[in-house]
């Protein structure tokens, strides 16, 4: 049995571990990304990781999910944001395969979550998907006939970045701006509060939470029916920690997506729910490396799930 090294960069965390070839994940562990001493200290991290997997197990590939806006060709980050320091221009692809001897392909995370699930999760069968996570702010990812759709500049889908009534879609409908917004008009700092605690005073009949989650779901709501408006995508999931809440949640924002797409597109939608969460970014990068490596698969049981 062939086994890949997965890992998952994260802001706050990295997650990683072993996927076998058919896409089991065999191990999980998890470090603090540690995010303020930069690029070449997480490289440094990955290639720990690495190591100490090869020092006990034959390793076939490296597949890796990272924040930032990866060139999938290099294997490298072209652009990160300011919470990475010298993320940019980070070489995991050529690094890690001089050093290790093995394939090693890279694939943003936002990307990664949503190719988990197409091939696995919540849009497994569609033939077309958007998925959208939503946290600190909102990144999306298109799936069209089980590709990532990554534009002429490897940057399609930052649909955080949309321009909606009243400031951008991440503006308007990321889990941050609701604790922030709590916090405002409750008059508290916004340390004292989180998402979790927003849902939690909802459910006991909180005014306010309540309508900060309303506004969130319709500013969620107007987002998906513009991008639907371009992708006319057969499912739309949601991920990212708020979307757990499915509950909450679910009937909230289909009277939004109602609300902004016309009838004969919101009647056919799939409106669903991230499945993998926790396990995304590490399966999305088997997938992508599984992707761009068929012939690893060319033989033997695997091969049928390709």
């Amino acid at each position: 049995m062939k086994k890949y090294v997965s890992i998952d960069i994260g802001g706050t965390a990295i997650k990683y571990g072993l996927v076998s070839e058919d896409g089991e994940i065999l191990e999980r562990r998890e470090m603090e990304t540690e995010a303020s001493k930069g690029g070449p200290a997480i490289l440094e991290k990955a290639i720990a990781i690495t190591q100490r997997y090869g020092e006990t197990e034959k390793i076939s590939g490296i597949c890796i999910s990272t924040a930032g806006m990866v060139d999938v060709e290099k294997g490298e980050i072209f652009y990160a944001g300011p919470q990475i320091p010298n993320y940019g221009g980070t070489r995991f692809k050529a690094v890690m395969e001089e050093r290790f001897s093995v394939p090693c392909e890279v694939e943003n995370d936002v990307n990664c979550a949503g190719l988990a699930e197409s091939v696995s999760g919540a849009a497994k069968g569609s033939s077309s998907s958007l998925t959208l996570t939503v946290g600190t702010g909102i990144g999306g990812c298109a799936v069209i006939h089980g590709q990532v759709y990554h534009g002429f500049c490897s940057s399609a889908c930052e649909v955080g970045y949309m321009h909606m009534p009243g400031g951008s879609f991440q503006d308007l409908g990321a889990t941050s701006v609701l604790t922030r917004k709590t916090a405002e008009k409750k008059g508290d700092p916004v340390s004292a509060w989180n998402g979790r605690r927003v849902f939690e005073q909802a459910k006991r009949g909180d005014a306010v939470c309540n309508q900060m989650i309303e506004e969130m779901a319709d500013a969620l709501g107007m987002g998906i029916a513009n991008i639907c408006y371009v992708l006319n995508p057969e499912v739309v999931v949601l991920g990212g920690g708020a979307m757990a809440q499915e509950a909450v949640l679910r009937g909230k924002i289909q009277r939004a997506i109602d609300k902004y797409l016309v009838p004969s597109m919101a009647g056919k939608l799939k409106l669903a729910f991230a499945v993998h969460r926790n396990d995304a970014g590490m399966l999305g990068a088997f997938y992508h490396f599984r992707a761009k490596h068929p012939e690893q698969w060319a033989e033997g049981p695997a091969a049928e799930q390709l």
